[in-house]
């Protein structure tokens, strides 16, 4: 190109450059993606969409509207030549329009600089698209302020106008003021169902987007820290309709959720009635007690709790890995004989098959000491120690903390009390909230991890989101991450901390364009920097 190009279109060449791209293939790289079509973008843009193609009737022009991740969510044109030059490059609806991916396009440079930009001709980056001429400007929420999408006006250059700046300007107000209608709407429909139930002696709380009603009852009953909880239990129940709670008072309580508008859902709490204490059976000292789950659920301090005599020995599959199963076998041998205490084998489904066999002679024999059994899940276990699983009457599971996320305002301040933390520190809602996210697939041994990362980061008071280790910082649910995204991710991390966390100069060092870094920080979420 032998013409200078305007600072904003060298800007952007530099970073379709910066992706691997170039001119003569861009478009190449070009995908199809699917499209949410009861979207709140496209929702509120329709009736907008509409006039302008009844305005433009006949014209030259096309009208383009891409979501925040630059996938075309609506196309339409007045002239069949320019819908057929598009059609010809295989864009299309879902097509993603990202700089990274076509190079620089009036959409997809307005998404990377939150900024209305006019791309005409040979501004393009990509040579197939220099027969255009475009005009994007971008779509902000009202309330939030997040770019929800860009609305773009294209023709063939021949056919550019000045006044498409001014046109496409006005639609996107009117798409806002729409959204932001919209917005207000929900709210409204969400508090008169609030009114509605507000007066019932249980508990109810209303969760909208940026909105949350609670009444008297909600509020004597609930603390800040349950009202975050709530949040995260509505982004997560999907279909369901009610849940159990466990209330940071140690009540667990009943939720029963009411959809009321697509953002807005009406939550009923009622705690359980306090039952008197059922009579207690007693069990035979010497009679086994299986403890299953996952590693790092708790199963092993499960069982140190549930001796009933002292003093507790503990057994592991890992002494008889590390000594020996003659050293072990002689270890358990030794506490059978003494007939004291309680005797604790964790790791049954570890042990070999002999080990398993004294153990299950041991069980038949009826005698002291009292037995715990460790294991992994009860449901994977085999051969004999399936079998000796099941001479257990006595079974506690621990489930894995995915799936316990209601206890984790517990969790944490009883591991903050465990780790000796000052009696000030606590974490936030928005933390809890962050951590809630997580899949945390090492259970609470990875919990314990996090909160003696954050009382070294805090010493008193409230612990924030950026308080957290950096890959839990995320609020949105997250997929565990494959070897490979992983290392991307640890990849990334370093360039930002090598760089101070200037996007561009990391995006230079790592070889990708800044879009590509924004979206692959979404992807691997990345929310330090």
């Amino acid at each position: 190109m032998t013409v200078a190009l305007r600072a904003p279109i060298a800007e952007s060449w530099r970073r379709a450059e910066l992706a691997g791209l170039e001119p003569e293939s861009a478009l190449d790289r070009i995908d199809q993606q699917k499209v949410d079509r009861d979207s709140p973008l496209l929702t509120a843009a329709r009736p907008v969409l509409q006039k302008l193609a009844d305005d433009l009737a006949g014209s030259k022009f096309s009208t383009l509207l891409v979501d925040r991740e630059a996938r075309l969510a609506h196309l339409w044109s007045g002239d069949s030549t320019v819908r057929s030059s598009l059609d010809s490059l295989g864009v299309d609806v879902g097509t993603c329009l990202l700089e990274d991916v076509v190079g620089t396009n009036a959409p997809g440079t307005v998404l990377e600089t939150r900024r209305s930009i006019t791309v005409n001709g040979d501004e393009h980056f990509a040579r197939k698209l220099r027969n255009f001429s475009c005009y994007g400007h971008p779509i902000f929420h009202p309330v939030t302020r997040r770019i929800e999408g860009v609305l773009d006006l294209s023709t063939l250059t021949q056919h550019a106008h000045p006044l498409v700046a001014p046109l496409v300007a006005r639609a996107v107000a009117e798409i806002e003021q729409r959204l932001l209608d919209r917005s207000r709407a929900s709210d409204a429909q969400l508090l008169r169902a609030f009114q509605s139930a507000g007066g019932r002696r249980r508990a109810v709380v209303a969760v909208g987007h940026d909105v949350l009603m609670s009444n008297q009852a909600a509020l004597d009953l609930l603390t800040s820290t349950d009202l975050a909880l709530l949040r995260m239990i509505v982004a997560e129940m999907g279909d369901r309709t009610s849940t159990d709670l466990m209330l940071q008072s140690g009540v667990r309580a009943r939720v029963r959720a009411a959809r009321v508008t697509r953002g807005g859902v009406l939550l009923d709490i009622e705690p359980e009635a306090q039952q008197p204490a059922a009579p207690v059976t007693r069990v035979r000292q010497n009679a086994p007690i299986l403890i299953d789950g996952p590693p790092g659920s708790g199963r092993s301090t499960q069982a140190r709790s549930a001796a009933t005599e002292q003093p507790v020995t503990v057994l592991t599959a890992a002494g008889a890995l590390l000594d020996g199963s003659e050293a072990w076998a002689a270890d358990f041998a030794a506490r059978v004989r003494s007939g004291q205490g309680t005797l604790v084998v964790d790791g049954l489904d570890l042990l070999p098959e002999n080990l398993i066999a004294m153990i299950g002679d041991h069980i038949a024999g009826r005698a002291d000491p009292q037995l715990i059994l460790v294991t992994g899940p009860s449901d994977g276990l085999t051969g004999r120690a399936a079998a000796l699983a099941g001479q257990c009457v006595d079974r506690r599971s621990t489930a894995p903390l995915a799936h316990r996320l209601g206890e984790l305002p517990q969790l944490v301040q009883a591991m903050l009390s465990t780790v000796g933390a000052d009696p000030s520190l606590h974490l936030t809602p928005g933390a809890l909230r962050a951590l809630a996210c997580h899949t945390w697939p090492g259970n609470l041994r990875e919990l314990r991890s996090v909160i003696e990362y954050v009382v070294e980061h805090r010493r008193t008071g409230g612990a924030v989101i950026d308080d957290l280790p950096e890959a839990y910082r995320s609020l949105e649910p997250i997929r565990p991450l494959a070897p490979i995204d992983r290392a991307e991710r640890d990849a990334i991390v370093a360039a930002l901390h090598d760089c101070g966390g200037n996007k561009v100069r990391a995006a230079g060092q790592l070889g990708i364009s800044r879009t590509t870094l924004y979206a692959k920080m979404r992807a691997l979420r990345i929310t330090r920097y």
